[in-house]
């Protein structure tokens, strides 16, 4: 099973980052607990909701980061540095966020005092550290021969450029501090995700950003495994596929801009 197989690799190459994705799966279920035992709500969803999300999304994304470098011909020095960066600044923000929320306050854009004010600008200071990692990723996937096929690195290629610009959008809710467009944050949303449903929402084209990394390299996988055609074929068809994908996250970010949302209930 590739699931299974990408663990055991994580595990053997990253211990300590193996156990990082491990708390954030871990408090998976402690926010499930959360939202039947706590009936406090922020902003109109229980104050668990969120932690929920980024333990699940954090999760991936340390887990998705461990198993690439894998595939990377750096030292084992290199590897070890760059796995705890990510591992240890993406739980310092993941522990301001349940500490946040177990306080019932804001985690985001919360300057109502100056210990709240520090804590959000701690979260933007290790989210800038792997807006950097992200970058040097793009240049070395540029410059080097992967340990896997011209298709997939092509398509890992297209991860991190595309993730860049997840986190630029990001960074447009941190300069207008708030994540809807045409109403204050808050509201009717979608189950679970709480994307606006009555105004523009920047968290959904935020949120197919962060996680091109994931699906273009999957798409990617799928293609090599069921068609078995020349690299340049399968490289063109992923570039085609990661022209579709921005394009879609183009147009979520515009119809969020125009203060539409996506599902308009």
């Amino acid at each position: 099973m590739f699931l299974k197989q990408i663990l055991n690799t994580v595990k053997k190459q990253s211990p300590i980052l193996f156990g990082i994705v491990l708390i954030h799966f871990v408090f998976i279920l402690i926010s499930l607990i959360g939202l039947f035992i706590d009936d406090r709500s922020l902003m109109g969803v229980n104050v668990w909701t969120k932690p929920l999300k980024f333990s699940v999304s954090g999760g991936i994304y340390i887990l998705t980061i461990g198993y690439f470098i894998t595939l990377y011909p750096f030292s084992k020095r290199k590897k070890d540095i760059l796995n705890n960066i990510v591992s240890w600044t993406m739980l310092i923000e993941f522990g301001i966020i349940i500490y946040q929320a177990s306080r019932g306050v804001q985690s985001h854009y919360n300057k109502d005092t100056n210990f709240d004010a520090l804590l959000f600008a701690g979260m933007g200071l290790m989210v800038l550290i792997n807006f950097f990692i992200m970058l040097f990723f793009i240049f070395e996937t540029i410059r080097l021969k992967l340990r896997t096929t011209r298709s997939i690195q092509f398509a890992i290629l297209l991860g991190w450029i595309i993730i860049v610009v997840g986190s630029w959008i990001g960074q447009q809710m941190i300069n207008q501090m708030s994540h809807n467009v045409g109403i204050a944050d808050g509201g009717a949303g979608l189950p679970l995700v709480n994307w606006s449903t009555i105004a523009g929402d920047l968290r959904v084209a935020h949120f197919f950003g962060l996680h091109g990394l994931q699906i273009i390299p999957l798409f990617a996988l799928w293609l090599s495994n069921k068609w078995k055609a020349a690299n340049k074929y399968q490289i063109i068809t992923v570039f085609a596929f990661g022209l579709i994908y921005s394009s879609w996250i183009g147009y979520t970010f515009y119809q969020a801009k125009q203060a539409i949302p996506l599902i308009n209930l």
